[in-house]
């Protein structure tokens, strides 16, 4: 037997041994019973279907599930019942744990009301096709409000509201369709402002037309508000501000003191004397 088929043999049985082996060892391991490890759990209230914002939440809209007691959301419910007949503040997809971050208070109800921040306002304003970007302004997206101020001679058009974020288009406050790229034509858009900058849209609405401007979600930069006006349409300068009269300077009333000039002295007095010699008479002047 020569060298070459001595090896040839033995590396055959090592293999055989080792591929034995192996089999054994997955046999034993086979037969051992599975170790079923108990997690400490608790429940935890998620949605049974996607739920869109403003959602009055029903039994059938969630469900109690097992969740690990050491991952659990922070402000979720662990009962049913906390979360029925409560408004949904923003969407919520199947199986998403409910929160304090998506649910709203029991007395804030449901709808639009839940949505709008303390401190904020939500004013609805007329749009159109073209007012409404062709339908594109959504729930969700973001647009300047300008006003279009009419003048005989000399109309403007100015921003004044900047970044404003869109509520609601028409009655639907779902983004679904949003999503998609779909535009989503309505008459009435509603926006969500600050108390004074509702009294500017509100008084541009009543003065003027309105007009939206859809802008990127991104772009965060505050528009230009010093407005176009149709001098500057026609090539033509702007008119000149108004004058204003002067503000009035401090005059300095020069005041001439009378002097009176000192009394003028008494003229001095003349005394006469007249002396008589023998019988020559004479006068004569003393001071």
């Amino acid at each position: 037997m020569n060298r070459t088929t001595r090896t040839l043999i033995v590396v055959t049985i090592a293999i055989a041994v080792a591929s034995i082996a192996t089999y054994a060892v997955f046999v034993a391991l086979k037969s051992r019973p599975a170790r079923e490890v108990e997690v400490a759990h608790a429940y935890q209230v998620v949605a049974a279907r996607p739920l869109p914002v403003g959602t009055r939440v029903t039994p059938t809209d969630v469900k109690l599930v097992a969740w690990p007691a050491a991952a659990l959301v922070p402000g979720g419910f662990t009962s049913v019942d906390q979360v029925i007949d409560r408004g949904l503040v923003s969407s919520v997809a199947e199986n998403e744990p409910l929160n304090g971050n998506n649910v709203a208070s029991k007395e804030a109800g449901a709808g639009l009301p839940p949505i709008i921040p303390p401190g904020m306002r939500a004013i609805s304003v007329r749009v159109n096709e073209i007012i409404g970007v062709a339908g594109f302004v959504i729930q969700g997206t973001r647009v300047d409000v300008m006003a279009i101020l009419r003048d005989a001679n000399n109309s403007m058009a100015r921003v004044v509201v900047s970044n404003v974020q869109v509520l609601a288009a028409g009655t639907n406050i779902d983004q679904d369709a949003a999503k998609n790229g779909q535009a989503i034509p309505s008459t009435v858009v509603t926006l969500l402002v600050t108390p004074d900058d509702a009294a500017r849209i509100g008084l541009a609405a009543v003065e003027g037309q309105i007009m939206l401007t859809l802008r990127n979600p991104l772009d965060t930069n505050i528009a230009d508000a010093r407005g176009i006006r149709t001098a500057n349409l026609r090539g033509e300068a702007a008119p000149p501000p108004l004058a204003t009269a002067p503000a009035p300077t401090a005059s300095v009333r020069r005041i001439t003191a009378f002097v009176a000039p000192p009394p003028v002295p008494p003229a001095p007095r003349i005394y006469t004397v007249e002396t008589i010699r023998a019988a020559k008479r004479t006068e004569e002047t003393v001071k």
